[in-house]
């Protein structure tokens, strides 16, 4: 009888990511679908008209397009988040932005404002680095600190990679409206294990900030 060996800590931890990130997901991938149907309807009326205008039609059209184009590279892209493409990189500004558009809406809701004050750096990162380091960092530091809160995020290049620090600051306003998250917490052991097999270096500093280092991407690698 075969044996399968215990799930590694970075296994055990990118599921759990995965299970926090997987509402995010859900509303990245429908936010193209659902104007289709509403896009639908109006030309369906206009098309019942005893005199039809073409022109919006075809603009009605071209919209529907342009949606499912647009949610078919959605589901393209969650794909990438569950099996990386090998040697995928990312520019530094583009990466953040990526994470923090997936998660801004769900951390919205439970009481944490976003401020991205990460400025274009030239050199790129490995992708899969940006995502499962930076947004387990996200979550962690949410889970960590009650909200409300302010969730800054900075950039600074150097020899060895981006360092990426994200800095919690107490803040007025309401608390939210999700308390509790929908799987389990991401503790610091998860985010240290995600970092060491991405090869990031990972720091907590002080005033409930974290810094992580992530590598510049092998050269010739897009």
């Amino acid at each position: 009888m075969n044996v399968q060996p215990a799930p590694s800590h970075a296994e055990a931890a990118r599921y759990a990511l995965l299970r926090r990130l997987a509402p995010s997901m859900r509303h990245h991938l429908v936010v193209n679908l659902q104007p289709i149907g509403m896009i639908y309807e109006v030309m369906d009326r206009r098309l019942r008209a005893p005199e039809p205008n073409l022109a919006t039609v075809q603009d009605s059209a071209q919209k529907i397009n342009r949606f499912a184009r647009a949610a078919l590279d959605s589901c393209l892209d969650v794909v990438t988040w569950l099996a990386p493409e090998e040697g995928a990189a990312t520019d530094t500004a583009e990466g953040v932005r990526e994470c923090i558009g997936l998660l801004a809406t769900s951390l919205s809701f439970r009481g944490y404002a976003l401020r991205n004050e990460v400025s274009p750096v030239s050199g790129e990162l490995k992708r899969s680095a940006v995502r499962n380091v930076l947004t387990a960092a996200l979550i962690h530091i949410t889970d960590e600190f009650p909200a409300p809160a302010e969730l800054v995020l900075t950039a600074e290049p150097g020899a060895e990679g981006v360092d990426i620090t994200l800095a919690m600051r107490p803040s007025a306003g309401e608390q939210g409206f999700t308390a509790e998250p929908g799987y389990r917490q991401i503790d610091w052991g998860d985010v240290q294990a995600l970092a060491e097999s991405e090869g990031v270096q990972l720091r907590r500093q002080p005033g409930h900030s974290i810094s992580l280092v992530i590598p510049w991407a092998a050269p010739g690698r897009a």
